[in-house]
């Protein structure tokens, strides 16, 4: 009898399919791969849990990745990490959200921890541009690649491309506060539904596609009961996260007392969790205006440095808020030791920042998973597809201009803003190496490994020889 074993998806037309089709032993591996990969910002980071898990392994379909997505985006806090937590919580329950959401978080905190080590002791790492010069270029392609993915797939009329459009158009030059971009894509698909009929996501329409996927065979065979709503694991779910979230903190002032900046950062940037919407460029404005006029931990260019450090490193961009962390614990240590304030600050700010994140996932995704058949709501998340698409373009070309331009200046035009980069400015081996890898990730399909590989030796090695 022949030990090959089979795949995944002829075991899920069996009465015997295992709980759990993919292990979770596995799953950890792709986490982590995940984790120390997600260059680029959340549409890097969006673009990358596509590839990987819709389109290579087929573990999630389409629909539900854009429902997950649509629900994410809703949220305060970082929607990349949210997303992994939603997807790793519908394989493996909560320690597989447990799991997705702390990998996808740990290499960037790990490599945000050095470099604001690197940042104090050396007032500078102006030698990291060198190593992530070709990464930088890699990560734009892949980001083009997914807006061109994911938009295929999700504007599927006119009337879809016309959200996408107005997205695109009210955030890039009128900055209008994300969440009210996403109330707006809501209530027209909502008032629309005729229109939306045609793209809606998770309404069934393409049940016959999803079916190739894994999650979806769960769902079929009966594996997926902890997505059930329940009232009771939802309270159990919100006082456990509740106490782990605050738990850190009120050691810490027992230990030191309440008004030390360790406790003052773990209350701060929990409300910072909270509140903030729109992703880290949101974040920025909010904790600059608090950390750096009201309560001078920082100067305002090290804001700056720290966003940069941020997009230089995997994980989310709201990782600078443990730069802030980290310096503002150095600098007011008293009584322990600068740098082991300083590490304290760090790991406390990376804390209360992401554990609120899990307990959005944990609590409500369940209701947003019982909620997949109600049309009007797929109307409403359909339109929120469509903004988002618009949205990831955004961001798609504030990262181009800001990786292929020297200098990018804001120009203001009455009402509008928009980031104008300066022509002469123009790097030709970041748009080589970014056309490079588009054109090797496209038409050649290779691994987003090899590429970011390639780009980073080409990258240095381009750097060396035109400034020495």
């Amino acid at each position: 009898m022949s030990t090959t074993p089979a795949s995944p998806i002829d075991n899920a037309a069996q009465p015997s399919l295992p709980l759990h089709p993919i292990r979770f032993s596995e799953a950890f591996k792709v986490w982590m791969r995940i984790g120390w990969l997600s260059f680029g910002g959340p549409a890097g980071q969006i673009a990358l849990m596509h590839r990987e898990l819709v389109e290579h392994r087929k573990w999630i379909s389409e629909s539900r990745f854009l429902h997950a997505l649509n629900y994410c985006m809703l949220l305060p806090g970082p929607e990349a990490q949210q997303l992994a937590t939603y997807i790793g919580w519908l394989l493996h329950r909560t320690w597989g959200g447990i799991a997705a959401g702390a990998l996808f978080v740990l290499p960037g905190c790990l490599a945000m921890l050095l470099l604001s080590w690197l940042y104090v002791r050396y007032a500078g790492v102006a030698a990291m541009t060198v190593v992530f010069f070709g990464l930088k270029a890699a990560v734009l392609a892949i980001v083009v690649s997914a807006v061109m993915r994911i938009g295929s797939r999700a504007l599927k009329n006119r009337f879809m491309i016309g959200i996408a459009a107005a997205a695109f158009i009210t955030i890039y030059l009128f900055h209008v506060p994300f969440p009210l971009l996403v109330l707006g894509a809501a209530l027209i698909g909502l008032f629309a539904k005729n229109h939306v009929a045609a793209s809606s996501h998770g309404d069934g329409s393409n049940a016959a596609e999803d079916g190739d996927y894994l999650v979806e065979r769960m769902h079929e065979q009966g594996q997926l009961a902890h997505t059930q709503p329940s009232a009771r694991r939802a309270i159990v779910m919100t006082l456990a996260c509740l106490a782990l979230w605050f738990a850190p903190v009120a050691v810490i002032a027992a230990w030191l007392g309440s008004q030390h900046v360790l406790v003052r950062e773990g209350l701060m940037f929990s409300q910072t969790a909270v509140v903030t919407f729109g992703g880290a460029y949101a974040v920025l404005a909010y904790v600059a205006q608090r950390a750096v006029e009201h309560l001078h931990w920082l100067q305002p260019g090290e804001m700056i440095d720290g966003l940069a450090l941020a997009e230089t490193t995997p994980g989310p961009l709201i990782m600078v808020l443990q730069f802030v962390g980290f310096l503002a614990a150095y600098r007011f240590a008293a009584p322990l030791d600068p740098w082991v304030a300083a590490t304290l600050g760090a790991l406390l700010t990376t804390w209360v920042t992401f554990l609120p994140s899990f307990l959005f996932i944990f609590v409500g995704a369940p209701y947003m998973e019982s909620l997949r058949q109600n049309h009007a709501l797929n109307a409403a998340l359909s339109c929120v597809t469509a903004a988002v698409v618009g949205v990831i373009l955004n961001l798609s070309v504030w990262f181009a201009t800001h990786t292929l331009f020297g200098n990018v200046n804001r120009v203001n035009l009455g009402p509008l803003q928009l980031d104008a980069p300066e022509w002469p400015t123009v790097e030709p081996g970041a748009v080589l190496l970014s056309l490079a890898a588009f054109i090797g990730l496209t038409r050649f399909k290779l691994s987003m490994v090899w590429v970011l590989l390639y780009c980073v030796l080409a990258g240095a090695a381009y750097w060396w020889l035109r400034y020495g």
